[in-house]
């Protein structure tokens, strides 16, 4: 069976390289008994990779048993995957069979293996490598032979460095790795995706299906996605049932779009091959601590200065670094009437007599981040004509962020 073949028959949508190549080698991998470890964020459709799998082994006639293992609680856990006899707790009123004993000969899907208690983790291991288990309350081993298909949308790596996971158990299953790339990485995909869920919420709820126009398009294909699939598909189910005109611009579109977490702070910035990414809150963080440090600097200089006096030849370089760096952001300059003298005003110093130098203008202090923010933004749209997707470009944002903050600025 083809990849295409493989996408219509599982509802798959999209052309994209990263997803061709997840779904090819879930189709080499399904023919061994290797066991599969499948990784993608949350909403990315993990999940139906397990079917392709088992659908194309040979133990496509056995029983296939997907098990959410986030969803049990950590004192049923080991029951439900592995059984128990009757009267090993409290309410074990008769033995029962786990997952992995009713689904010997078929294939297991272990969903959100990452949250799995570290004492199932030892009795996942052994199954893994001997195909051996004992039920809960019980001495007996017993035989099992079962195709083990896990996934997560948790970094293991990490989590073993916290010794949330094991890391023997992290090798077993990852013999096989399948990665699902998020919708932000399948750019492509994001408007086949949604008109394929406008279309079947029209014909479920019997209305038009909803169309986009040009800057929506943009905005749907710019939009990082953090749920996915899944929120691809709730907020086009929104949309339909809320919006009574089924032409949506962009301004509507945004309405249905959440913000981001954190704040934003948009840096002019140029780019390069070494480029290195921050995010929006690691891009605040950096402009403050070097405001910092420029005015702890600024500060050594003035009591410098203060203490051996205006005139010690030995403060020529403190005197020119700091007419160099004084500006906006960090002092004062308050110039006396009839006079040529500017004195250096600094509540964070204590003045014992007041001395005074010349520097060759009269700066006013600013410390508003939402000054400089809305300044940039202006200075940015003036360079480039008004064309936001430009200046979101050269502030390194979203254009859909440049577009909320034009309006809480009231920028024109």
């Amino acid at each position: 069976m083809d990849v295409q073949s493989v996408k219509q028959r599982f509802g798959i949508i999209g052309n994209s390289p990263l997803l061709n190549r997840a779904i090819d080698i879930a189709q080499q991998v399904a023919s061994t008994d290797l066991t599969v470890l499948i990784t993608g964020e949350s909403g990315t459709g993990k999940e139906v990779f397990p079917q392709i799998i088992h659908s194309q082994s040979p133990r496509k006639h056995g029983n296939y048993i997907a098990v959410n293992c986030g969803a049990i609680p950590e004192g049923t856990i080991d029951s439900e995957l592995f059984g128990h006899e009757k009267g090993s707790f409290t309410g074990a009123h008769e033995a029962r069979k786990g997952y992995f004993e009713v689904a010997n000969g078929g294939t297991i899907f272990l969903d959100e293996v990452a949250e799995l208690p570290l004492s199932t983790q030892v009795r996942l291991l052994r199954v893994l490598e001997s195909g051996e288990f004992m039920k809960v309350g019980s001495s007996k081993v017993i035989k099992t032979d079962v195709r083990v298909v896990a996934a997560t949308n948790v970094d293991i790596p990490q989590a073993i460095e916290k010794g949330k996971f094991r890391q023997d158990l992290f090798y077993r299953l990852n013999t096989v790795p399948i990665y699902i790339p998020p919708l932000h990485e399948r750019k492509m995909d994001i408007y086949l995706l949604f008109r394929k869920f406008a279309a079947d919420f029209a014909e479920k709820y019997r209305m038009p299906p909803l169309q986009l126009t040009d800057d929506a398009i943009h905005l749907l294909t710019e939009y990082r996605w953090p749920g996915n699939v899944r929120q691809l598909k709730n907020i086009t189910e929104q949309i339909s049932i809320i919006e009574q005109d089924k032409l949506i611009d962009f301004d509507t579109l945004n309405m249905f779009l959440p913000e981001t977490k954190g704040p934003v702070l948009p840096v002019l910035y140029k780019g390069g091959d070494n480029d290195e990414h921050f995010s929006e809150r690691e891009l605040l963080y950096k402009v403050l601590f070097d405001m910092k440090k420029d005015i702890t600097e600024l500060k050594k200089i003035v009591i410098d200065i203060l203490e051996k006096g205006n005139d010690d030849p030995s403060l020529e370089k403190s005197r020119a670094l700091l007419v160099k760096h004084v500006s906006e952001e960090h002092f004062d300059l308050m110039k006396e009437p009839d006079s040529d003298e500017v004195k250096i005003v600094n509540p964070g110093i204590e003045h014992h007599e007041e001395k005074s130098f010349h520097p060759s203008e009269v700066v006013e202090e600013s410390f508003s981040l939402q000054e400089k923010e809305k300044e940039m933004i202006r200075k940015s749209l003036e360079k480039h004509h008004g064309k936001r997707k430009d200046a979101a470009s050269e502030l390194g944002i979203s254009e859909r962020t440049l577009y909320r903050k034009i309006k809480e600025y009231k920028i024109r």
